[in-house]
């Protein structure tokens, strides 16, 4: 079992760069893919960004470029850095972890989750 605690949102603007961390419970957590997911007022819970447990990466179409995801297995932590960010970027973001390998991009994929943390960007 592992505890999913994100930080690290807020408010910024158009343009502005943000890092997401997660912090995870446990000894194993090298033994968890982790992801990252987005939900938007009024949307489905949508993917961001999957980190393999061997740090295989794969990322959605609309972040490519502008967000990576790195893990830090000796501080159990998996950050998210956000650059050029864009008001189509505000939503709670939330972390996710699951034993499997490989990457996942669905959210059945995974079975625990943090309570998420809220990133505003204005225009």
């Amino acid at each position: 079992q592992v505890q999913l605690v994100e930080s690290g949102g807020g408010l910024v603007q158009a343009g502005d760069s943000l890092r997401l961390s997660c912090a995870a419970s446990g000894r194993t957590f090298s033994s968890y893919a982790m992801g990252w997911f987005r939900q938007a007022p009024g949307k489905e819970r949508e993917f961001v960004v999957s980190i393999s447990r061997s740090g295989g990466i794969l990322y959605a179409d609309s972040v490519k470029g502008r967000f990576t995801i790195s893990r830090d297995n000796t501080k159990n932590t998996v950050h998210l850095q956000m650059n050029s960010l864009k008001p189509e970027d505000t939503a709670v973001y939330y972390c996710a972890a699951d034993s499997k390998y490989g990457v996942g991009n669905e959210r059945g994929w995974y079975g625990y989750w943090g309570q998420g943390t809220q990133v505003t960007v204005s225009s």
